[in-house]
Parts: C-alpha cells; structure tokens; sequence
C-alpha cells in the first residue's frame, strides 16, 4: 500500500536526503586513481553520523557496509573492497540515511580520472533519463509512465535498461510502494498523487540489459562485461508536480561544475 505523506513528512525525508547529498558531495571531492572504495566507506560513515543520522544501508538486509559502490560493470550492490580505484573507471556510489525516523536514498555514478568518451556518453544519457522519468511523476500519470519514458530515452541511444531493479516509495522505510521500474508501458500500473515520495533510479548499461550476481549474494554485474551507470532523485509530488528533495548541487561545488538541470523540480521557497 502507498504511504501518503504529510507536508511536514516530506520536509524530514527532505532533511535525510539532505544527509545523503551533502555525503556524496564530500565522497566527490575524495574519488581519485589511487584512493580504496573502501575508505570513502569510513569517510562516509563518519560524515552521517557527525551529521545526526544513521547510516541507512548499513546492517540493512545484512549488508556490510555503509555505501553501495559499484564500478565499470558493476550496477549496483557493490560491497566497498580496497582495490584502488584507476584512471579511466566509473563508479556508482548509492548512498542512505536514516535521520527523524525519515530515509534518504540516492545515488551518483562519478568519474575516476580521464574516462574514455563512450562511457562519458553512458554517463550523460542515463544522469538525463533520471529528469526525463521525474518530468513524468505528475498528477494524472502513473508509474508506468515513467518507466515508459526512461526505457524510451536509454534505449534510443541503444544502452540496456536493467529489468530486474527498481526504484521505490521512500518514507519511514527504506523500501516502500509502489516500485518504479525503469520500463514499462503508458496508463499502467499505480496512479499517482499528492504526497506521494519515490526514488527513481535509472540503471542503464552500455550494452545488454541482462545481468547477473556475483557469489557475495550483493554485487550485480553486467552480463556481457561493459558498464553500467546509477543516478537517482528522491522526489516528492506537491500540488501536482515533482519536487526534488535530494539534490547533486553539493558533488557539483566540490567537482566545479555548473548545472541549471535541477532548477525546474525546485521551488524558489527551497533551499539546499
């Protein structure tokens, strides 16, 4: 059952996304050739806490650790390692909150050094297919709409559109309903409405949209070895329309990058 949310319900899991943007924008000043997924695990598990929450991922379903790190043709569930990171990867990092009793989820897919311009590309399509399903969370559609939207989008530019991973509501619980996947067909599925709050969260792969899982019961790879990119928003609807509570303004400060991308989901009373 979809769990509405009260104005003052969508302002804590705007302050646990919060958490979770202001921790990848710190991981992006930190992700370099050279440098462990492993120690941007403790950096991560610090910054939360120091920052009056709890790390979402940890312990949950038994989950080792504090972040999802995930490269090259990892999609997602990577269990952090201390194999250093190399010129050239991508990885995704995916990221959790628990702050109020309220989570926070998303994720941002960065890279390592001087990466090749057919990955650069993956990386773009699947960041701008995240706003193209967001533009579909409105009053009047429903899920399939996004799914539908985002399919078309990757798949035009020939990438793989995970199947068998979805997006999901977001509330006092990790995982909440209704699913989101990222395909599907218009005028399917759960309706849309006011306070509602989603995660979406494209996974998209260079190649096939098959996959498979390693023996550590987590780590979702790629069937045919290429890579895989992981964005993803927390949004919630407020009179009709899509509004972002996460945001990659803080990975863009730290990385120097300018970006307008975000600017129709916000209203002017928001601040980050």
């Amino acid at each position: 059952m979809v769990k509405i949310k009260t104005a003052e319900e969508i302002e804590l899991i705007r302050e646990s996304a919060l958490v979770v943007s202001k921790t990848l924008g710190m991981i992006a000043s930190e992700i370099k050739p050279g440098v462990s997924p492993l120690y941007l695990d403790g950096l991560a598990e610090t910054f939360i806490r120091d920052h009056g929450a709890e790390p979402g991922f940890l312990g949950m379903y038994d989950f080792p650790n504090t972040l999802n790190m995930s490269p090259n043709a990892q999609v997602v569930h990577g269990i952090p390692n201390d194999t250093p990171l190399e010129d050239g990867d991508i990885i995704s990092v995916d990221c959790g909150a628990l702050k109020n009793g309220y989570y926070g989820d998303h994720a941002y897919t960065f890279e390592v050094g001087d990466v090749a311009p057919e990955t650069k590309k993956l990386l773009a399509v699947t960041k701008e297919s995240l706003y193209v399903g967001i533009r579909e969370f409105k009053l009047g559609n429903r899920v399939g709409d996004v799914g539908f939207a985002i399919q078309q989008f990757c798949e035009s530019h020939g990438y793989g559109v995970v199947r068998e991973l979805v997006g999901h509501g977001l509330g006092t619980e990790l995982h909440e309903s209704p699913e989101m996947p990222n395909y599907g067909k218009r005028g399917r599925g759960k309706k849309f409405a006011d306070g509602m709050v989603v995660a979406i969260e494209p996974m998209i792969n260079m190649g096939t949209r098959r996959i498979r899982q390693l023996k550590d019961g987590w780590t979702i790879l790629t069937a045919d070895g290429k890579p895989s990119a992981h964005f993803e928003h927390n949004i919630a609807l407020v009179d009709g329309k899509p509004q972002l509570l996460s945001t990659f303004k803080y990975i863009y400060d730290a990385l120097g990058i300018e970006s307008d991308e975000e600017k129709e989901f916000r209203q002017d009373k928001q601040t980050v």
